[in-house]
């Protein structure tokens, strides 16, 4: 995290530093971004960068969280479906928000992987909202409950952020809109009902008792 001074800058002063670092890290990579390019482009020289955050990994971790936060921010928070059908059209809604603002913002498009990552293995808020999300699902019918929720969870969290930069690559290829395009949520949808649907026992489930 920045140290205090940091947060005593002015807000604009702030949102201008951490804008230059992620235009660097998400052009240049999260590990091969200069840190005294860094601080050289946002105005201040490495002396005074050790004011505001202990060095390169903390300004990464501050730009991180910035990128998580606004990921996060685009979903909105899961709120309780009256029924199945509200269930998929609010996930539809918040899909297609996070997908509209990774279209918009192309640093925090490039960095949402490693934003997602930065918990450290930790829950995490990106994990605990597709928690909520499987929560309800199953409260509903709509989700499986035979398999490790934690399992459940990490690939439901996975499948949507896949297909969210999928879709975000086809839109850049092709702006303008095509009949394909407005299949892209249909196949995240099928995609997910195959990974939520129960199906019967796999031929191997039975085998630890033959050995």
């Amino acid at each position: 995290m920045p140290l205090p001074r940091f947060d005593r800058l002015p807000a604009e002063r702030q949102e201008l530093i951490l804008a230059v670092a992620r235009s660097h890290f998400a052009e240049q990579g999260t590990e091969a971004a200069s840190y005294n390019k860094i601080i050289e482009a946002a105005g201040f020289s490495k002396t005074a960068a050790y004011h505001y955050f202990d060095g390169r990994e903390d300004l990464l971790s501050a730009v991180l969280d910035g990128v998580l936060g606004r990921l996060l921010g685009a979903l909105g928070p899961w709120a309780a479906a009256r029924d199945e059908a509200d269930f998929w059209s609010r996930l539809d809604a918040g899909a297609s928000a996070l997908a509209a603002h990774l279209q918009a913002h192309p640093d925090d498009l490039a960095l949402a992987d490693a934003a997602i990552g930065h918990t450290r293995g930790e829950v995490g808020p990106w994990l605990t909202w597709f928690d909520d999300l499987v929560s309800d699902g199953q409260r509903l019918g709509v989700i499986r409950t035979d398999v490790d929720r934690e399992l459940l969870v990490t690939v439901t969290a996975a499948v949507v952020r896949t297909a969210d930069s999928w879709a975000v690559a086809r839109m850049k290829a092709a702006p303008v809109p095509t009949a394909s395009h407005e299949t892209d949520g249909a196949q995240l949808w099928r995609l997910l009902r195959g990974l939520w649907t129960e199906t019967g026992p796999h031929p191997d489930d039975g085998n630890a008792d033959a050995h």
